[in-house]
């Protein structure tokens, strides 16, 4: 299911934090081994600040990254091993949440039975699939499909209703990409044409795996690379999605089924055992009228094997070695870069937490959340919001209207801190050892699908969680104005009880500034503080804010990430926003900080208060990246890479220059007038 709310990947950490930090020492806890003297600050600030980390930490062949976040999500899977493996030493009774963990994991860990089944648990369901000849039998069948969690065609998840936020409704969203991103169908150049040929070979590969004949296999590829084409076609840009209004297109049910005849609605509610409704929203129409062409003129037998590749695909993390490695060589090695692939328990691990993640998260926070962590917590997130507000009141480009409500947006933000209050209840989740791995993956995301049907049309429930408390990660909910910071990401090692303001401000502090920032991003400042999409801004204040935000989509488009390969800045635009304000924000605390504290003019390391905040900045996005990684993520992933999380953001930001000394002969240096802050 999907949840749409914004991200902040590879975000910092923290234990215990308040406004000034009353256990401080004079150990140095910024890694200045990190730090190359051979390179120029200002000319690039990325490589002087991390390069001794990148040496420090080559790439391992199971990643296509790997940057500080990961150092932390390494230590965090460990964390999560012991408590599993603990309960696998234990006898537990039948339907209790450990028998549950204990068994799911064990059976990720069981290669031999796995090798064994080989294709069997997925057998049955491409035969049923394979027996139908009538199109009209295409809803029903995608609808049994969505209910184990594979999404052919369009995606489709529960949320607030953007326009009344009170209120969960259905959304259809566009999908049905195996390879993820349009661009991959339809750019015509070498690189992508040498992935289709690959995407070809996969297919054709998966099929015959399958047990079918070699005819059929070659036929199957044809038919789903052209269905999966007409799709991309259809599909809007990766930019285009990132407008809520245009995204916003309520239909009543009566009219969804008038403009879509061929999708059966209601037959498709029925099979998916989800709750009749009066109305949805269709973020996408005009892709649904290329889905509703496909369905109702397309040869069933084309439409089959487009299934059966959406069965297969994403089944094959759950099946046997000879899938999963043809599995792995296309979206792993292909995609991403990969050489290896990760240890089985890791991957075990990964499919259990997202099983019965709740269970995991209170197993978690027992053990490893201390609970002095949250109070503190919402110390610096208070320090933090206070620092955003007297930035708002300081804009000169802003009017007086629209910064009241901007003011009384961030008074009402919601926060959250480490874990839920209530815990989820995984009773009605039944798990067998006797059952397949696949069908114990099957059996939870039916279980996640009745969990988030029971929502549509019912209040929205605010204290819910969108994230575990083990997820190394954070988010802000438009929806509900809020900003939630699970336990996993309060923790070292990016932030240190005895290091200085400057350090913590420039790392944990960010990422809350970063969070906050979201709330008036160009996606954010769209939701009013009810959480609704409702134009809150004077027209004089949204133009002045467009104005800005363009010189900054246009700064990351130039950028070349490889090759002849630009970054995407405005698909990109809401982080790299996010990453500017969190900046100015978290300086802002950390100089009230220090003129409270009256250290203001304190070295250390013979560093100042401005060196270390930036260093420590920089030391979040220090990592590798293979090459083909940088080109997947700069087609699907909203984040700027690391790189230019640093140095497409700095040379905005003004205590840049005065800190290390940057020059117009440095290659940083940017022109006051083309520089732009907009938070």
């Amino acid at each position: 299911m999907k949840k749409e709310v914004y991200l902040s990947l590879m975000f910092s950490t923290v234990l215990a934090v308040g406004c000034n930090m009353k256990e401080k020492t004079n150990v140095d806890n910024l890694d200045l081994s990190n730090i190359d003297t051979t390179i120029v600050a200002g000319d690039d600030f990325y490589d002087y600040a991390t390069k001794g980390w990148q040496l420090k930490n080559p790439l391992k062949g199971e990643y296509a990254r790997f940057g500080t976040f990961d150092l932390l999500r390494n230590e965090n899977q460990e964390k999560l091993k012991s408590l599993v493996e603990n309960l696998l030493n234990t006898t537990n009774a039948n339907g209790t949440p450990a028998q549950k963990v204990a068994d799911f994991y064990k059976a990720g860990l069981d290669s031999m039975r796995l090798n064994e089944e080989g294709i069997a648990p997925i057998k049955e369901y491409i035969e049923y699939l394979d027996t139908i000849s009538d199109s009209k039998d295409i809803p029903v069948m995608v609808a049994e499909l969505f209910r184990r969690g594979i999404y052919p065609f369009f995606s489709l998840y529960v949320d607030a209703d953007a326009k009344n936020s009170s209120i969960y409704i259905l959304n259809l969203g566009q999908g049905g990409l195996s390879i993820g991103q349009k661009d991959y169908y339809l750019e015509d150049n070498d690189m992508m044409n040498q992935i289709r040929e690959k995407y070809k070979s996969y297919i054709k590969n998966m099929f015959l795996l399958a047990g079918f004949n070699q005819e059929r296999a070659d036929k199957a590829v044809d038919n789903i690379l052209s269905l999966e084409t007409q799709l991309a076609k259809a599909s809007k840009s990766q930019s285009e999605l990132r407008d809520p209004d245009a995204n916003y297109n309520k239909f009543s049910t009566e009219d969804f089924e008038k403009r879509y005849p061929s999708l059966s609605f209601a037959d498709f509610l029925s099979a998916a055992k989800a709750p009749e409704v009066k109305s949805l929203n269709v973020g996408q129409p005009e892709f649904f009228d290329e889905v509703e062409k496909i369905v109702s003129s397309t040869p069933v037998d084309k439409i089959k094997d487009y299934l059966i590749i959406n069965i297969i695909s994403s089944s094959s993390p759950y099946l046997s070695d000879a899938i999963y490695n043809e599995y792995f060589d296309f979206f792993g090695k292909t995609l991403s870069g990969k050489t290896e692939q990760q240890p089985r328990w890791k991957r075990a691990l990964t499919t259990t937490d997202g099983a019965l993640g709740e269970v995991l998260g209170e197993l978690y926070v027992q053990k490893y959340f201390p609970a002095e962590a949250k109070q503190r917590m919402l110390e610096l997130v208070g320090n933090l919001q206070q620092a955003l507000g007297q930035r708002i009141t300081n804009l000169e480009w802003m009017g007086d209207d629209t910064k009241k409500k901007a003011l009384e947006k961030l008074a009402t933000f919601t926060i959250k801190i480490g874990y839920p209050d209530k815990w989820r209840d995984y009773s009605a989740l039944t798990i067998s050892s006797e059952d397949s791995y696949l069908n114990m993956v099957a059996r939870s995301n039916e279980f996640d699908w009745d969990y988030a049907m029971a929502d549509v049309d019912k209040p929205v429930d605010k204290q819910k969680w969108y994230m575990t408390p083990q997820t190394v990660n954070a988010y802000y909910n438009p929806s509900t104005n809020e900003i939630c910071f699970p336990a996993a990401i309060l923790q070292p090692p990016f932030f240190y009880l005895e290091g200085d303001d400057p350090i913590n401000y420039g790392a944990i502090g960010v990422v809350i500034g970063h969070e906050m920032t979201h709330g008036f991003d160009d996606q954010g400042r769209k939701f009013d503080k009810d959480g609704n999409l409702n134009e809150w801004w004077t027209e004089e204040d949204s133009k002045r804010f467009e104005q800005r935000s363009s010189v900054l989509a246009d700064q990351f488009d130039s950028i070349v990430v490889i090759n002849d390969v630009h970054a995407n800045g405005n698909f990109t635009l809401g982080e790299n926003i996010a990453d500017q304000g969190g900046l100015m924000v978290a300086h802002t605390a950390l100089e009230n900080a220090l003129e409270k504290s009256g250290k203001k003019d304190e070295l250390l390391s013979g560093l100042n208060y401005n060196q270390r905040f930036l260093l420590a900045y920089a030391a979040l996005w220090a990592g590798n990246v293979r090459d083909e990684e940088i080109i997947r993520l700069t087609k699907v992933d909203p984040h700027s890479l690391g790189r230019w999380r640093v140095n497409g953001t700095l040379p905005n930001i003004p205590f840049f220059y005065e800190a290390f000394s940057v020059t117009p002969e440095n290659k940083m240096f940017k022109n006051p007038d083309k520089r732009v802050i907009i938070w």
